[in-house]
């Protein structure tokens, strides 16, 4: 068998990272790895383990816009064609599909050959794209418990195996949690769509806390450029110590260090504060598709690992009194982090690679119907 994998992710981190996780994972095994993505997600691909990079053309369209669903149908369908041509040349063993636009191509490129196929979902609610390959690819994995919006049977077969994580994070599940003594470390995280939000709120939230507490407090704050002066002001007015930056490239080592995160409940960021095991507050994005962030961040506040804030019931009072119930209470925070490192799947990255491994060396359903019509 040609040990080659493709992995075909994009668009954003939340789709990268576990990308990279497996393909760092499959390496170790012997595999060679090529990545098939987008130009979006070639700006977090700097240091994916692969040999060859595979732009394939994708695009995407709004619901109820017919000519944009036309023209990014013949974008997809170049795409395709692509993805066809440099798996002759290739002749991956196995197409592993993360979800999103950009790995739609590869996976019908690989179906369309009869290629073994994988997809993964991280969220706890089946993607479009995912939704439209699932009934279609040769084995579906999952990240959650619970995966939403999927038929039953695609659910009946799918393999719960969690959301990788890069190996820096996974480090963080041996590491105990110390709750706070003197000083008390909230990092703020704000993802990569409806950042200004957090961005805005958690200072002047954090401003609103009693002055002994303030005192206390070092923040590591995640900020959208034009929010970075207004946050560090307030913070400076509050004398409250801070460090902010538009984007933390060792987020393993801030949440190392951290008593308490707020942030989004994107699937990267549930799952990395499953297996760090910290306390966290988190706020869903509303406009996220189908409310998956909403479905993501229920895993966690039913294990007591988080306290949950809808963006409609959001206020700076409300944050600031969330904070403060939690900050000055550091047996709940122990309580907090032992729940959320209880539905933690540390060795995701592994089971998904021994997942991948055993479709390589199985048959596709298209080639068992090959097999069936020449009985």
């Amino acid at each position: 068998m040609n040990k080659l994998v493709v992995v075909a992710a994009g668009g954003t981190g939340g789709h990268l990272f576990p990308a990279q996780a497996l393909a760092e994972t499959l390496a170790a095994r012997g595999w060679r790895v090529v990545l098939a993505t987008d130009e979006r997600g070639a700006l977090y691909a700097d240091k994916f383990p692969a040999q060859e990079r595979l732009a394939l053309s994708a695009a995407t369209a709004k619901a109820g816009d017919p000519i944009g669903m036309i023209k990014a149908g013949f974008v997809v369908a170049q795409g395709v064609l692509q993805a066809r041509s440099a798996f002759k040349r290739l002749d991956p063993a196995v197409v592993v599909g993360f979800g999103g636009y950009p790995a739609l191509p590869a996976l019908l490129g690989a179906l369309s050959q009869g290629r073994p196929t994988v997809i993964h979902e991280q969220n706890a609610v089946l993607g479009r794209v995912n939704r439209f390959l699932a009934s279609r690819v040769t084995e579906v994995a999952c990240a959650f418990p619970t995966l939403e919006m999927a038929p039953g049977r695609v659910k009946a077969r799918a393999h719960v195996v969690g959301n990788p994580v890069r190996p820096q994070v996974r480090a963080l599940f041996d590491v105990p949690y110390l709750p706070p003594e003197v000083q008390l470390r909230i990092l703020v995280t704000g993802g990569s769509q409806g950042a200004r939000l957090l961005s805005e709120l958690i200072p002047e939230a954090i401003a609103k806390l009693p002055e002994e507490m303030r005192g206390r407090l070092k923040v590591f704050q995640q900020a959208r450029a034009e929010s970075m002066e207004h946050a560090r002001k307030v913070y400076r007015n509050a004398m409250v110590d801070c460090e902010v930056a538009p984007f933390f490239r060792d987020m393993a080592g801030y949440l190392r260090q951290a008593h308490l995160v707020v942030g989004r409940s994107g699937a990267s960021t549930c799952t990395e504060l499953a297996v760090a095991g910290r306390p966290s507050i988190l706020v869903p994005l509303k406009i996220a598709a189908d409310d998956h962030q909403r479905f993501n961040a229920r895993l966690l506040e039913e294990a007591g690992g988080a306290a949950v804030c809808l963006e409609d019931e959001l206020t700076v009072d409300a944050m600031a009194g969330a904070l403060n119930a939690l900050l000055k209470n550091p047996e709940r925070l122990a309580r907090m982090a032992d729940g959320a490192r209880s539905v933690a799947t540390p060795d995701a990255a592994e089971r998904l690679a021994d997942l991948v491994e055993r479709t390589a060396g199985g048959l596709t359903h298209s080639r068992v119907a090959i097999l069936f019509s020449l009985l």
